[in-house]
């Protein structure tokens, strides 16, 4: 092992495990204390556990979750891929329809959405918009997705502009109003 590969080793196990992240050791503290969010990992990793021993053999469980940073600086968890169900006699199923990964942007004068569905063409997408909404379907014999969205706010849907390239659909949607900038008091500053 020549020195730069020395070093290089050296850094890497001083690194902290979420440094890759871009999270410092307070917010991953201050996460893992948080009894709320430790419940929601409790509770989904319970989920992904009865899902692979209820999954058939030889099809694929996909399941994970984002974590996000509300409004309020509290992390938001949403889980994403196959859901759990149960069968007519009460015995839980996977189901093949997946749910997918989603991120809503609300900008000033639009909402962006993008949604990651890949394995499908673009003629196999349901895209209905409402006010408030979205609805996005796939159902085809290989992929099935669904996943129903609710809105920051109201847009206009006949403005909506849907791109689908290399398994992200991305929706770009006209808000109904500009967002407001704040009403606070404006400060002049000495």
């Amino acid at each position: 092992m020549n020195s730069y590969d020395e070093d290089r080793d050296r850094k890497r196990r001083r690194r902290k495990p979420f440094d890759i992240f871009g999270f410092d050791d307070d917010f991953v503290k201050d996460l893992f204390d948080d009894d709320r969010v430790m419940e929601d990992f409790r509770r989904m990793a319970e989920e992904m556990m009865k899902m692979f021993s209820s999954a058939q053999p030889g099809k694929p469980v996909v399941h994970g979750f984002k974590i996000r940073l509300g409004p309020d600086g509290k992390p938001k968890i949403e889980d994403f891929g196959n859901k759990q169900i149960k069968s007519p006699s009460g015995e839980p199923l996977v189901s093949e329809e997946r749910e997918p990964l989603t991120d809503i942007i609300e900008g000033d004068d639009d909402v962006a959405v993008t949604v990651e569905i890949p394995g499908v063409e673009k003629n196999d997408i349901d895209l209905d918009i409402n006010k408030d909404t979205i609805e996005i379907k796939v159902d085809t014999s290989q992929r099935k997705y669904h996943k129903k969205l609710e809105l920051p706010c109201d847009v206009t849907p006949k403005t909506t502009k849907a791109t689908y390239k290399n398994g992200i659909l991305d929706i770009v949607i006209k808000r109904k109003e500009k967002k407001k900038p704040g009403s606070g008091y404006k400060v002049n500053i000495e």
